[in-house]
């Protein structure tokens, strides 16, 4: 049978192919998104396995506190959680010693 050539029947299995991929594309993101809704920002108590000992203003305190961190054998990241705020972290079995040297130290 010839098909007319103002007929749209060439058109009829690309929507159905993509119509298809659509509903295949909406089971696959319900069926794999996560059960527990995403938080925007991450809570400053949350700083996965480090420990907080100290919050600094200024960078240059923060990266020196770190050296006399480092000084004692004591390993330590900076972290810049906004604009003038620098958070040192230790691991938890470092953090008494490392709340002692914090507390005295001059920035």
């Amino acid at each position: 049978m010839p098909i007319d050539a103002g007929s749209l029947h060439y058109a009829v299995g690309p929507v159905i192919a993509f119509i298809a991929l659509a509903i295949i594309a909406v089971f696959l993101r319900w069926a794999f998104a996560s059960s527990t809704p995403k938080r925007a920002t991450r809570s400053s108590a949350e700083d996965g396995l480090l420990t907080r000992v100290a919050t600094l203003t200024r960078k240059d305190s923060a990266l020196a506190l770190r050296a006399v961190l480092s000084d004692a054998g004591i390993r330590s990241t900076v972290r810049f959680p906004a604009p003038h705020r620098a958070d040192v972290l230790v691991f938890p079995e470092d953090a008494a010693r490392a709340r002692e040297l914090a507390g005295t130290f001059q920035s």
